[in-house]
């Protein structure tokens, strides 16, 4: 079966002299292992187009275990990244957590959308990695069926509190008259936090990247999403904890 899609590139694994195996957060197929013949061959097409975070076209074929790209033409490789070790650390994190979280074989257009414009504005400089990061956190988590519920208390329903309580092993939260400390790991968040989060968790996509937060609101909602993060997968990221070795919140 030929599929025709485009997709990033999110991981990459050289095979002999010059092959690769890569994966592809791609529109169509969600995530997919593609076997590149000769793809570190400078002179082959496939060589730019099948480099770790090079957007690309794709032309693919399904084999038994993993699918094989006949042809790949680059479409953005984000050189910016390049720049800054601490932007090309959490681009490589939003990678990895692509890699988690979204199934194959089912379209993925809007998670690949989130990745790519959040590249665009990691390479770019146009936004803060700080406020990047929850928000691709928040979004592919909702993406991929682990919305947390942010609508109102979880257990009597209000919409608004001086103070709300995030339990990320549930993806709940809980005004202050209803949360009980005694459940342990609970995350304060303030009005405006919580504010941010939503807007993280339900905006439409065109209006996604468009807001700002203070610095203590911004660094509640890192928490909390980041919390949740790892509640969902259950296991140490890699490619976070380097992102934090580097400084990154």
């Amino acid at each position: 079966m030929k599929v025709k899609t485009q997709g990033l590139i999110i991981r990459e694994q050289a095979i002999g002299e010059s092959d690769r195996l890569v994966t592809a957060l791609t529109r169509d197929e969600g995530v997919v292992r593609a076997f590149a013949r000769r793809a570190k061959n400078y002179k082959d097409s496939k060589n730019a187009a099948t480099g770790l975070l090079c957007y690309s076209r794709l032309d693919l074929y399904k084999g038994r275990e993993t699918y094989i790209i006949s042809a790949a033409y680059p479409i953005e490789s984000f050189f910016g990244l390049r720049k800054d070790i601490v932007a090309l650390s959490l681009a490589q994190y939003f990678c990895q957590l692509s890699a988690e979280l979204v199934p194959e074989s089912t379209p993925a257009g809007d998670c690949l959308r989130l990745v790519l414009n959040a590249l665009h504005f990691l390479s770019s400089g146009e936004r803060s990695p700080r406020l990047l990061k929850p928000l691709v956190e928040l979004r592919m988590l909702s993406l991929a069926g682990y919305m947390p519920d942010l609508v109102g208390c979880a257990n009597c329903g209000a919409y608004e509190s001086p103070t709300m309580t995030f339990w990320a092993e549930r993806g709940q939260i809980f005004c202050q008259d209803c949360w009980m400390p005694e459940n342990g790991g609970g995350l304060g968040l303030s009005p405006g936090a919580l504010m941010g989060i939503r807007h993280m968790v339900y905006s439409p996509m065109e209006k996604l990247f468009s807001f700002s937060l203070s610095p203590s609101a911004l660094e509640e909602a890192e928490a909390a999403a980041e919390a949740y993060v790892l509640a969902v997968v259950q296991r140490e990221l890699t490619s976070l904890s380097f992102y934090k070795s580097l400084g990154g919140p």
